[in-house]
């Protein structure tokens, strides 16, 4: 690392001047030390500033391309009669583009990673998170099974912990999805548990686990205060398996591909009586 060696550098010079200077060991030391660290932060400090300036450029991004496409839904919702898989097509074609302009974005922040530890880690969490909303399984399976101090993912959000837990689910591995699961909920509490919880359940219930799926679902209950999870404990009491819906926890959940989200509606247009033209 770039910052690392010219910190050392640095701190050589100032060991070399004082060497000269005939000062004590300890003096040295102390100071050839301290270099080190005030080296170190100034250029972590610097290489911090024109990395945000570039993760904000993406933010603003991903922000304008969200408001356009809400937009388009609210024009759609606003005008009866409109071609509803048109507008659905229309609306993920730009959901795409949009995740593959900012997956073709993170190359930006490659030159970073010399400067960086754990710059290559959050190269790697955001094209797990592109690549997963692409669709891209294959690419998101090699990032999640990357190995490596200072390559692999940051799995520090819940979304991210339940993309690996879906992967797992999709390529069979149950028990791997079930030990990420206890391994990382430790970490969230409260609603931060929330789409882990979900998605657990929803697991177990397509293993055909309904006991254990139920369980799991009354642990949850009493530890977040969550309608869906208890409209779907009791589904489950009551043999209504085929009524399992984790659609109550919103956007996040529909992000993981594993439930269709509904449709946009339309307003519908009412026409009073007696307003209208006699013949």
């Amino acid at each position: 690392m770039f910052s690392i060696l010219l910190s050392l550098m640095a701190s050589a010079i100032v060991v070399g001047v004082l060497i000269a200077s005939t000062v004590s060991i300890g003096s040295m030391v102390f100071f050839g030390i301290l270099s080190f660290i005030l080296s170190f932060y100034l250029i972590a400090f610097f290489t911090r500033k024109k990395i945000k300036a570039v993760q904000n450029e993406l933010q603003e991004i991903m922000l304008v391309g969200q408001q356009r496409m809400n937009r388009k839904v609210q024009q759609f919702q606003s005008k009866p009669g409109g071609n509803l898989k048109l507008i659905q097509r229309q609306i993920d074609a730009d959901q795409n583009q949009l995740y593959k302009q900012g997956l073709e974005f993170t190359s930006r922040l490659e030159p970073f990673k010399k400067w960086s530890l754990l710059m290559g880690r959050q190269i790697a969490t955001m094209q797990l998170q592109f690549s997963y909303q692409l669709k891209d399984y294959k690419r998101v399976d090699e990032i999640l099974n990357t190995r490596g101090l200072f390559k692999g993912p940051l799995l520090m959000e819940p979304i991210l912990v339940a993309m690996k837990m879906a992967r797992e689910f999709k390529n069979e591995e149950i028990k791997r999805a079930e030990k990420t699961f206890k391994r990382h909920l430790k970490w969230f509490r409260g609603d931060r548990a929330t789409l882990l919880y979900g998605l657990m359940s929803w697991i177990y219930v397509k293993e055909g686990e309904i006991e254990k799926a139920r369980d799991l679902l009354s642990k949850a209950k009493d530890a977040i205060d969550n309608d869906t999870f208890a409209l779907n404990w009791e589904r489950l009491s009551n043999n209504k398996v085929k009524n399992f819906s984790n659609a109550g926890l919103g956007e996040e959940w529909f992000a993981l591909y594993l439930e269709k989200p509904p449709a946009p509606k339309q307003q519908r247009v009412r026409m009073k009586q007696g307003k209208g033209r006699r013949f």
